[in-house]
């Protein structure tokens, strides 16, 4: 395992590491606060390479990477991937290869959807990469063979939740081409497979009706999350808040006014890193220095 000297998992008190390819994760980060209110966080938006669902996956690992450097040298015990991209592509990969124990935003979405469904007949949105990966319906299908599974790439639905058009006209009519394929496939539990997508639940649910459960992976990984922390003794005992901490590779002014919209509060001071420093181990998966 590739160790650093800055991570022990011991040490009850250290933060949980997250990294996305942008904005996104901050839903995740929304859920795990909620959820774990006594743990501190330290946040990666990789804004300068975003986004990573049309690059290729050679490319996403050697991110994750790095990122999952960054995110050891600021002394953490945990890591979640919160993009769900770099985890289609690459959480088996930064599993194997660092000590902290990492979780991704693809497992605990498919175990609820599994639950959620009546009919065995579940959708997945995601950006083109995470559906290109089939991370999602391989997920199912390892659990439930039985399960008819849809996927439908939305590209369009990132920027557009980026540029704030939650209910304009022209999303909502977007999202009815795009969500029109499984209406005709008649599912009851769609998995939103992009961390951008919570936004636009309303949207979502709009068109297809309340009959059809919509899956936030980042409320179940939030769970999944305490009840690891907890099994491993890793549960941050101090009762005071958690110290939140936001770092992105561009743009920190962007992500500054525009990170409320996903946080549901004032973001913190963002603080602007260099990635290339993090540059050791690009996502080769074995354990050399």
């Amino acid at each position: 395992m590739l160790n650093s000297n800055h991570e022990s998992s011991n040490d009850q008190n250290k933060a949980i590491g997250i990294f996305d390819s942008g904005l996104g994760g901050l839903t995740v980060v929304r859920e795990i606060i909620k959820t774990l209110p006594h743990e501190s966080v330290v946040y990666l938006g990789d804004t300068a390479r975003v986004p990573y669902g049309v690059k290729s996956p050679d490319t996403v690992t050697k991110y994750a990477f790095q990122n999952t450097e960054f995110l050891l040298h600021q002394g953490i015990k945990f890591i979640v991937v919160a993009c769900n991209t770099a985890a289609a592509f690459a959480l088996k990969k930064l599993q194997g290869s660092f000590t902290p124990p990492c979780l991704g935003v693809i497992a605990p979405g498919v175990r609820a959807a599994l639950k959620a469904t009546q009919s065995g007949k579940i959708g997945i949105i995601g950006t083109a990469g995470t559906i290109s990966s089939q991370a999602y319906i391989q997920a199912i299908k390892d659990i439930n063979s039985q399960v008819v599974v849809f996927s439908q790439a939305c590209p369009l639905f990132v920027p557009l939740v980026e540029e704030a058009w939650i209910d304009h006209p022209v999303t909502y009519r977007i999202a009815e081409i795009y969500l029109e394929f499984f209406k005709k496939k008649q599912i009851d539990t769609l998995i939103l497979g992009c961390t951008h997508y919570p936004l636009l639940k309303e949207v979502i649910s709009d068109i297809l009706g309340p009959k059809v459960a919509l899956i936030d992976s980042a409320m179940f990984l939030a769970r999944e999350l305490q009840m690891i922390l907890q099994n491993k003794e890793l549960l941050n005992q101090q009762k005071t808040t958690g110290e939140l901490r936001f770092f992105v590779t561009d743009m920190p002014e962007h992500f500054y006014s525009l990170g409320k919209l996903f946080l549901k509060r004032a973001i913190f001071p963002v603080k602007h890193i260099d990635i290339s420093n993090y540059n050791k181990r690009e996502g080769r998966g074995n354990n050399e220095d």
